[in-house]
């Protein structure tokens, strides 16, 4: 197992520990990361969850020396993934907000396939109801540029942080790397210029060769 501490002093750490047992505490998928219990010891609140071999997607793709994924486990990601976010805003009792949607909060089991954890920024509410307005939170890069204007919680904001994570996916980069030239310092203004072009491969991550079919890159982009 793997275990999350959590201060019991911090009251974000109180909202996120609150907010993950509310969430996973009470789902069951296996796309999505599973929380075995929760306990208070001393000061400190823990979260015990299923142990996931290859850690997050954001270190076996950026940090692990070597680590290669196909063209083939990559659509498995996106559609795994997908079908949880789908889970969440529509199948289950009710509405899950994940606002923290990114590659880091990814985990890769031994056959690497993904599961969404990380629940501490999530809200529920009940469907066929209206989310209150909230305040904007989320990871830089990932984050819909209309929440910082009506700050309302949307299925959509989710659902953008998801196509973020796919061109990270499919580019091999991640969404802001500050290093590079100035037009293409951001991955989805990069992305979405090439495309306008005619050129969108040439974003594709330069680790997949050939072996990617061109038509379902060209869908993918298209479906951002």
């Amino acid at each position: 197992v793997a275990v999350k501490r959590v201060s019991n002093g911090s009251k974000q750490g109180m909202r996120e520990f609150v907010a993950e047992v509310s969430s996973l505490g009470r789902t069951r998928r296996r796309n999505l990361i599973q929380l075995h219990g929760w306990c208070r010891r001393g000061k400190d609140l823990l979260l015990v969850y299923e142990f996931i071999l290859n850690g997050s997607l954001d270190c076996h793709r950026f940090e692990m020396e070597g680590s290669r994924l196909s063209w083939v486990q990559r659509l498995k990601i996106r559609k795994v993934i997908a079908f949880g976010l789908l889970y969440l805003h529509e199948e289950w009792e009710q509405v899950v907000m994940h606002r923290d949607v990114k590659a880091s909060n990814v985990l890769l089991d031994a056959d690497l396939n993904g599961k969404l954890g990380d629940f501490g920024l999530a809200k529920l509410y009940d469907h066929g109801t209206n989310p209150k307005t909230t305040h904007v939170v989320g990871s830089l890069g990932y984050m819909a540029s209309e929440l910082s204007h009506t700050s309302k919680l949307k299925m959509s904001s989710d659902v953008y942080s998801y196509g973020s994570l796919l061109l990270e996916v499919a580019c091999g980069r991640r969404l802001i790397e500050p290093e590079r030239p100035s037009e293409e310092m951001i991955l989805v203004e990069l992305v979405h210029s090439l495309w306008k072009g005619g050129r969108v491969l040439d974003a594709m991550d330069k680790m997949l060769g050939t072996s990617y079919v061109e038509e379902e890159v060209e869908q993918w982009c298209s479906d951002m």
